[in-house]
């Protein structure tokens, strides 16, 4: 879990323009809530989100302006307190000049952009969100198939990584391997990423570490995605039962999040890539409505209506 967050880090990732103290974005952001300060423009302060980025927009730069110079500039000042790490206006509004003065003094920086007060306040809270939450690693490879996001697990040596070496080769994009930091979004998202130190890279036993963005091109890796479905691999032994027909309904939880999750036994001469890229495509086929073992129980069904007539 990352603890704080630069405002230079921000400003990058959403693209906001530095209006001023440009030498002040190394200030922390710890929290992913935003502000809007409209009460304490009205002089309320007996509850201040000091530690927030402060959000202006029309709303409050328009009620700033009907406000007198001493007043804003005493409102202003309040609002910059120490642990504050910046102001951010909207809709490329101009900051009030009590702002920047106060700004200047408590050497924190004013941003802006031309985006509306609600889209900025959505980009930067999923920034946020995805840079301080609660993380947890997982010993396992992630992969984009057909843009499902596909986690492979299982005991050291079944053969995720050969696995995902040819999943690659197939097309498709290598997000992490051996260890993959997941983190909740929101109340139905998990998203998986690679710890920085093994981005695109994976590693081959009797080859060693390969790098997979240098090797198959840009194309073939991605930052993060969202984890869409478990494939747990299973060494296979003749007393394990595995699913035939696609009626289990197995899962695992991630902090408040529930992923689909499928075993496939582990047996020499199995393409496991192929299977798992054929898992994908039907877990999105179920996701848009068909579900082929629905459709085999709707036909057994009928043959045994039709068999049942016929004596």
């Amino acid at each position: 879990m990352t603890e704080s967050v630069t405002v230079a880090e921000l400003v990058k990732a959403n693209r906001l323009d530095v209006y001023s103290g440009e030498e002040n974005l190394n200030r922390q952001i710890t929290t992913s809530d935003i502000s809007r300060p409209g009460l304490e423009l009205t002089g309320y302060f007996n509850y201040y989100p000091a530690k927030r980025v402060q959000l202006l927009g029309i709303t409050e730069t328009s009620f700033a302006k009907g406000m007198s110079h001493k007043k804003l500039l005493d409102v202003m000042r309040k609002m910059c307190q120490p642990e504050t790490p910046a102001f951010v206006i909207s809709t490329q509004l101009d900051p009030p000049e009590e702002l920047k003065q106060s700004a200047d003094e408590a050497g924190i920086p004013i941003l802006g952009t031309k985006l509306t007060t609600s889209r900025v306040l959505s980009n930067m809270t999923n920034f946020l969100e995805g840079k301080l939450a609660e993380r947890q690693s997982v010993h396992g490879v992630l992969v984009d198939i057909y843009g499902v996001g596909v986690m492979i697990t299982g005991d050291s040596g079944v053969g995720k990584s050969e696995t995902a070496l040819e999943l690659v080769k197939r097309g498709h994009r290598l997000i992490a391997d051996d260890r993959v930091e997941v983190y909740q979004q929101d109340e139905q998202t998990l998203v998986g990423a690679a710890p920085a130190i093994l981005s695109h890279l994976l590693e081959i036993r009797g080859i060693g570490i390969i790098d997979v963005m240098n090797l198959f091109g840009a194309g073939a890796v991605r930052s993060e995605t969202d984890i869409d479905l478990i494939v747990h691999l299973e060494l296979w032994k003749d007393d394990n039962h595995f699913d035939r027909l696609g009626n289990n309904d197995e899962s695992q939880r991630f902090f408040d999040v529930v992923v689909p999750k499928i075993s496939i036994p582990v047996k020499t001469g199995r393409n496991l890539a192929i299977i798992i890229e054929a898992a994908a495509m039907n877990f999105r086929a179920r996701s848009m409505g068909y579900d082929a073992t629905k459709v085999f129980d709707e036909n057994l069904k009928r043959l045994i209506k039709q068999n049942g007539n016929k004596s």
